[in-house]
């Protein structure tokens, strides 16, 4: 399964090459907590905010693309900034860190449950390679699925890296985000099949 941590996030749950279940739905915009992306809400909450609020579709819209997320719980879309600010004990970066590693771990056990067991997590993004505290938190209380961390390999994980216990049931990596090449092999498919 992946998980694709970044200021947008998703996780898929991948079986024989094909993913058969993620955290997305119509739009990116469901889901896990994003930098400015609430991720999944209560549609009960938009009425509401709409109806005893006040607010209107274009700024419920706004509130739900761009204030939302560790942005609206923090104060910053900046991952790295949240996690100096919760160590330090700030409450607001502790809530949003404690809210997106909740979503992050039941979106992992929910994943796991869609492809019926799991082989390998593999973290990506810009979140997912580098914020080792992250990956570590994603996984704590996972080892009934078989999820284990190697602590000292996770934190120096710099780039491609296994950082999951050695011999472990499921394999943990960190594999850098090549979406370019991922770009470049479409658009090279879709020019073959034109010409």
């Amino acid at each position: 399964m992946t998980c694709h941590l970044g200021a947008g996030a998703s996780l898929a749950a991948v079986s024989g090459g094909r993913s058969v279940e993620t955290t997305m739905g119509f739009t990116p915009l469901e889901g896990l907590v994003m930098a400015t992306r609430s991720g999944s809400v209560d549609p009960g909450l938009v009425l509401w905010v709409q109806t005893e609020g006040g607010l209107s579709a274009q700024e419920v819209s706004d509130g739900l693309e761009h204030d939302g997320g560790l942005v609206g719980l923090a104060g910053s879309a900046d991952m790295r900034g949240v996690l100096a600010r919760a160590a330090s004990g700030d409450v607001d970066a502790v809530l949003a860190l404690d809210v997106y590693i909740h979503r992050v771990r039941a979106g992992i056990a929910a994943m796991v449950a869609a492809m019926g067991g799991v082989d390998a997590v593999a973290f990506t993004g810009g979140v997912g390679e580098g914020a080792p505290e992250v990956r570590r938190r994603s996984v704590d209380g996972l080892g009934f699925l078989g999820v284990a961390l190697d602590l000292d390999r996770n934190a120096s994980a710099d780039g491609d890296a296994v950082v999951g216990i050695g011999g472990g049931r499921v394999g943990v990596v960190v594999v850098t985000a090549r979406e370019d090449i991922e770009i470049a092999r479409q658009v090279r498919a879709c020019l073959e099949d034109r010409a």
